[in-house]
């Protein structure tokens, strides 16, 4: 029992990282470029990283190196440090920036390309979200199967001079803007390996004939949605990688969506409006709220920061990656729960000005929802972790 212990622990663990004099040097960089863009562009901070689309914004990171800093530089990058592109992302985040736009092609698409991609997809696309000038979306998900990937039904068919692809994916956060979609398809009918026969593509999602259907959320917003394929034909080299791979590609494409600090940074500014209250209340209550969050939020900022350090070692860290997911979510709930409880402020929606504390939460509130399945529901999360250790 002991060594199944011992063997379990060293499958699952969070070694010990600290952030570089570089990386540092980059936070105060990167903290003066974010003042001089609110004063440029006039954006006002958000929770929700999510749903700040905002163009000039991601162009503007792109034309003073921000984004894929850690892509070689024959690629658009810069050849730094997963460290480095850590800080970047914890600052965004902490700032409330718009942000939406490059997140997903930065953070997983370009990544993926890089390591499965052939040339000419590496060289056409990737200098271009590099400069902020190319956006992406997931095409995972569908209808009736929740987050079990292994039940999709897409299908794409090698007709010999193309693909020929049908099917419908949910959930494609920005699909209407973006430029391209990777999407997951069925190359070879189900079996009983369910994981088996799985390939990944390219979607050009200003060309290829697909048709988008919004799917508004509570608050009326426009960021989901719905693609709609029909016998859509694309050539042969938007294949991703190798054909029936599909699934070793989306388990390594989601390492890098659940590991970052997006993950437990999407109510931050709420944590910091009760910071500012308590600080000027006597109040035992409010401050022990503070510490519990705070003390919570460190542990999490740590696993994180030792995965970006598993990254740099270009190790694949899926399993530590859906631990952090997992809490980090679990982690954003109990911000909002313990927040309401102690600041007796009520929600109001569409406030006159949207930075007060009483429209962030109520925005918070009726997205939290959607916090919990983007990237995979809690009960996906704990199956991979169980599988990974063993115990399922």
């Amino acid at each position: 029992m002991i060594g199944k212990i011992l063997t379990m622990s060293s499958m699952l663990s969070f070694p010990p990282v600290r952030l570089t004099e570089d990386s540092l040097n980059l936070r105060a960089e990167l903290r003066e470029f974010i003042s001089e863009s609110r004063k440029i562009l006039d954006w006002k901070p958000r929770s929700n990283f999510m749903s700040t689309f905002s163009s000039e914004f991601s162009k503007m990171l792109g034309s003073n190196g921000y984004l894929g800093i850690t892509w070689p530089s024959q690629y658009g990058g810069q050849d730094r440090s997963a460290l480095d592109r850590f800080v970047i992302t914890e600052e965004l985040l902490a700032a409330g920036a718009p942000v939406a736009a490059h997140w997903v092609a930065e953070r997983q698409s370009g990544p993926l390309l890089i390591r499965y991609g052939n040339e000419k997809q590496k060289q056409v696309i990737l200098p271009k979200i590099a400069s902020g000038e190319c956006y992406f979306s997931i095409g995972m998900s569908e209808p009736n199967s929740g987050s079990d990937l292994a039940s999709i039904r897409t299908r794409a068919e090698n007709t010999g001079q193309s693909w020929k692809i049908t099917g419908t994916k949910v959930w494609t956060s920005n699909a209407h803007k973006n430029h391209w979609m990777i999407l997951l398809a069925r190359t070879s009918p189900p079996s009983e390996k369910r994981h088996e026969g799985m390939s990944q593509f390219l979607i050009d999602l200003k060309n290829d004939k697909m048709q988008i259907n919004p799917i508004p959320n509570m608050l009326g917003q426009h960021e989901f949605n719905e693609v709609v394929m029909e016998e859509m034909e694309i050539p042969l080299d938007r294949l991703i990688g190798q054909e029936g791979n599909g699934w070793q590609q989306v388990t390594a494409e989601l390492a890098f969506e659940r590991s970052g600090p997006e993950r437990f940074l999407s109510s931050y500014n709420v944590l910091l409006e009760l910071i500012k209250v308590s600080g000027n209340q006597q109040n035992t209550e409010m401050r022990k709220a503070v510490g519990k969050i705070v003390s919570r939020l460190m542990a999490l900022r740590t696993m994180s920061i030792s995965i970006a350090g598993m990254l740099e070692r270009g190790e694949n860290p899926d399993i530590a990656a859906a631990v952090v997911k997992d809490s980090g979510n679990d982690f954003e709930q109990q911000v909002i729960e313990i927040t309401r409880e102690v600041l007796a402020i009520e929600p109001i929606c569409k406030s006159k000005n949207s930075q007060e504390y009483e429209s962030l939460m109520a925005d918070l509130i009726l997205q939290l929802p959607s916090f919990s399945f983007r990237g995979g529901t809690p009960e996906i999360m704990r199956s991979i972790i169980a599988r990974g250790l063993g115990v399922r």
